[in-house]
């Protein structure tokens, strides 16, 4: 199983995993979805000072649902990637280099991957209490008055993904289709 710790201490190292592998996340991420992207964008455009240090980093497309008491997060599976896909190359230029979501990106986000040595990991819809147990620290840092859109930092350990498109633009939601469609043929 291949293993990845973020922030990235050396970039690199996520170049040599392949579309389809399967590994496990451990460090802190970076969560935010649509609306917190719109507000770095326009922070960006207004030539503001991004309060956060991307460089490096991972960012997980989720809203948690609420924590009951004594928890550190409620449920948190991931949002649709595709939402963000307007805002991705923005994000990859200010250092994010790993994106962790679900489901298919445009091909603007893939050339973008290359452009930058990303990749693109895909978690698992509907397992959200899963996912939940991977989490052992929560705090917001960005934009509070969003609420559940809110940037957060989280630390996670062992969280379960899949490579959806490395960073030679290997796409499995392209990929994964065409060889099913073979194997089918053959049958």
């Amino acid at each position: 199983m291949n293993r990845i710790f973020v922030p990235l201490q050396n970039p690199e190292e996520i170049k040599s995993l392949r579309c389809g592998q399967e590994v496990l996340v451990s460090g802190k991420l970076f969560v935010a979805r649509d609306a917190a992207h719109k507000r770095i964008y326009d922070m960006i455009q207004k030539g503001e000072k991004i309060p956060i240090d991307f460089q490096n980093g991972a960012i997980y497309y989720m809203g948690p649902c609420p924590e009951k008491p004594g928890e550190i997060i409620g449920p948190c599976g991931p949002t649709t990637a595709g939402r963000m896909d307007v805002f991705t190359p923005m994000m990859l230029e200010l250092g994010i280099k790993v994106l962790i979501g679900k489901g298919k990106r445009n091909e603007a986000v893939k050339e973008a991957i290359k452009k930058h040595g990303g990749i693109y990991l895909a978690t698992f819809g509907g397992a959200a209490v899963l996912i939940q147990s991977c989490v052992k620290s929560q705090r917001i840092v960005m934009f509070e008055d969003l609420g559940a859109e809110a940037v957060r930092e989280i630390e996670v350990e062992s969280l379960p993904c899949i490579v959806a498109i490395d960073s030679q633009g290997e796409d499995i939601y392209e990929i994964g289709p065409r060889e099913y469609a073979r194997d089918f043929r053959k049958s």
